[in-house]
């Protein structure tokens, strides 16, 4: 009897012990003013200038959660262009640094959205301790085009990805099946 009255006692104080709070950084992204609205739980609120995708290049808005955090990352379907604190957020569309801060507050990216180095390193950081919640609203580029209207056409090729092994060809594979090299 001493045990079911412990266990009910012990289930009792699990069920109301109130739930622990997960702080989260919340990132409102407005395409319209090209600003970045951050506000993290731990009390940090910060507003800064970003560049989103330019015209035939959209951002694409809704509500993302992360889905991959890379200190660095290269792109290599721009040249090579680095993208530091790359928060990767939709598919190959990531918030990350830039080096052309001249351009931000302005539509100049392939998609991504940009910030100055130092504002993506302090965001990479709360995220990485904090998680993140993003919304991303507001109009874009060329509201209009095929682009915008039908998808993303364009937007849909890869904008960063680590290089890729050569796929071994069928004639490769016959004479060693077991060799991944």
């Amino acid at each position: 009897m001493r045990c079911v009255l412990g266990l009910l006692a012990v289930c009792g104080s699990v069920l109301l012990t109130p739930e622990i709070a997960h702080a989260l950084v919340r990132i409102d992204i407005d395409l319209s003013s090209q600003r970045m609205h951050v506000a993290s739980d731990s009390g940090a609120l910060y507003d800064w200038p970003i560049s989103s995708g330019r015209a035939g290049h959209l951002t694409p808005r809704g509500a993302f959660r992360p889905i991959a955090l890379y200190p660095m990352v290269r792109s290599f379907k721009y040249g090579n262009a680095p993208m530091p604190h790359s928060i990767f957020f939709h598919g190959q569309f990531a918030i990350h640094g830039t080096t052309a801060v001249g351009m931000l507050g302005r539509q100049a990216s392939h998609g991504c959205v940009r910030l100055a180095p130092a504002q993506a390193a302090a965001l990479y950081a709360m995220v990485r301790s904090e998680g993140a919640a993003i919304r991303i609203s507001g109009s874009g580029p060329d509201r209009g085009s095929p682009v915008a209207r039908h998808g993303r056409n364009r937007a849909s090729a890869a904008l960063a990805y680590a290089l890729q092994r050569r796929a071994r060809t069928l004639r490769e594979w016959a004479r060693d099946p077991f060799n991944d090299e």
